[in-house]
């Protein structure tokens, strides 16, 4: 499923920690500019205007002579909402550094009237005319500016006017957040990106960091010829499909050195019988001080010169089975008449099948009379069965050759009337040198090299088949070999005689 994807982990993390990382910054934000709310329950200039200017009106009430600028300072230096008291002695203090959008100095470093920043309300709720806080505006007054753009309330003491406080209705400027909140967001920022990449490094790396580890250790021991090494197998990501790829990968490679070593003592048992033999009887014959007849000498010859043959078709039948297995050689693949491949066999066999008193019978289906393949390789296959159907039939028994439609294939099978495969032998019977443990400990039934089966099912994959091996229901042991029909390139074409054979 894609959420057990490594890749889409990985993003959806980085995208979690940037949401973290963004939600950490705004509540902190919010956190260092929370004295505004305490102070603004309702955001509006004017009551905060109104607020500020109450509570001066109390300091200067108390204490008349009181350091303005000091107290405003220490007070309000919190409060991120610029504003500026104008007191009508001259003074202009602000709580921020430098005054808000609008309100600034007159000409000549001479503060502005208070007139020009803002229309105090009339005293006693009267309307204000135009009458500014100290007489009527002359044009002069009004040429000097327009008025600021904020919200003023004046400043009362002993019931007179001493000065207004003007909050600008544009809040505070990026230059000021910038200035207040940037080295600590920048520093916060800072630590939460390494704190951050730190967990993020630790939830969604290292895990398949040691996984990957793991894996490169289980390919470097595997490597190094440790067949039986295997990779972990957990989760359902990138990282598994890999480790089961190479795990199979290993298993394949386990079993085949299995088969390896395998071979190579099979293949050294099979040599080793034949060689001791000819070794036996050539020292025999080389003795002097032994003294052996004529009739003995042609014998102990005779022995020799059949384990020698022994031996050659033992190696040749490798040299095959080495070749085909590895896809040396061409086949040669042509229509093959089907009644002339049995022919073929039974021509081969028979004087064995005449010396066992074996009837040997070929049956061919109507439209199963030609096969596509190499007519050598095909015949080689025929005879390895007829051999080891000869091999396990007793005396006045039955071969049956057949061949049959199945489809667009042919299925040629070889039925015998011996005791048939046990069971836990049939998957086994097309290995190498692997022999029916009958044939192995019965002196009535010649063992074989335990090759020619193994060549049958080489022939067949390199023709694209496939070689099976059942039990009859009335005894003895049916082999079939599935082949390509008739290409229908060639549905009547004439193939002269010595081309088919």
């Amino acid at each position: 499923m894609w959420y057990r994807s490594l890749y889409w982990r990985i993003g959806f993390g980085f995208v979690a920690l940037l949401a973290i990382l963004l939600l950490v910054q705004a509540l902190l934000f919010l956190y260092l500019t929370g004295p505004i709310d305490g102070l603004l329950p309702i955001r509006s200039p004017g009551r905060f205007a109104t607020v500020i200017a109450s509570d001066l009106s109390e300091a200067l009430t108390r204490n008349p002579k009181l350091a303005l600028e000091t107290y405003v300072r220490e007070q309000f230096a919190h409060v991120y909402m610029p504003f500026v008291v104008l007191m009508d002695d001259g003074r202009v203090v602000s709580n921020r550094e430098g005054p808000p959008p609008g309100v600034g100095r007159g000409g000549r470093g001479r503060p502005r009237p208070p007139g020009r920043f803002a229309q105090p309300p009339a005293p006693d709720g009267q309307r204000p005319d135009a009458r500014g806080p100290q007489g009527p505006r002359t044009e002069g007054q009004r040429a000097e500016g327009p008025r600021a753009p904020g919200e003023s309330a004046p400043i009362m003491v002993a019931g007179k006017r001493v000065g207004i406080v003007v909050v600008s209705t544009r809040g505070p400027q990026l230059p000021v957040l910038m200035r207040e909140f940037g080295p600590t967001l920048a520093l916060v920022g800072v630590v939460l990106l390494i704190v951050g990449t730190t967990v993020g490094s630790l939830v969604i790396f290292r895990p398949a960091r040691q996984r990957m580890r793991k894996l490169e250790d289980a390919a470097a021991a595997l490597g190094a010829g440790r067949t039986s090494v295997r990779a972990p197998e957990r989760g359902e990501d990138e990282v598994t499909a890999l480790a089961r790829a190479f795990n199979r990968m290993a298993a394949a490679l386990e079993a085949s050195d299995a088969a390896r070593r395998r071979l190579l003592a099979d293949v050294s048992h099979e040599l080793k019988t034949p060689l001791t033999a000819i070794r036996g009887f050539v020292e025999t014959l080389t003795m002097e001080e032994m003294s052996l007849d004529d009739e003995t000498r042609r014998r102990y010859l005779r022995i020799v010169d059949e384990e020698a043959q022994k031996l050659e078709a033992i190696v040749g039948d490798l040299l095959d089975l080495a070749r085909l297995e590895g896809g040396g050689g061409t086949l040669e693949s042509q229509p093959v008449p089907v009644e002339r491949l049995f022919m073929r066999v039974a021509d081969r066999h028979e004087r064995a099948l005449g010396q066992k008193n074996v009837t040997l019978e070929t049956h061919v289906a109507p439209g199963a009379g030609e096969v596509w393949g190499d007519p050598g390789r095909l015949e080689q296959a025929l005879q390895n069965l007829a051999a080891n159907a000869l091999r396990h039939t007793p005396e006045g028994g039955r071969i049956v050759f057949r061949s049959e439609r199945d489809g667009t294939r042919i299925r040629l099978s070889v039925q015998d009337t011996g005791p048939g495969i046990p069971p836990e032998d049939l998957a086994r019977v097309f290995d190498r040198f692997y022999k029916v443990e009958a044939a192995r400990t019965s002196g009535e039934v010649e063992a074989g090299s335990g090759l020619g089966l193994s060549i049958v099912k080489a022939i067949l994959e390199r023709h694209g088949g496939s070689a099976t091996a059942r039990n009859a229901p009335g005894g003895g042991a049916v082999f079939e070999l599935l082949l390509p029909g008739p290409q229908p390139a060639c549905v009547g074409k004439t193939v002269s005689e010595d081309s088919r054979v």
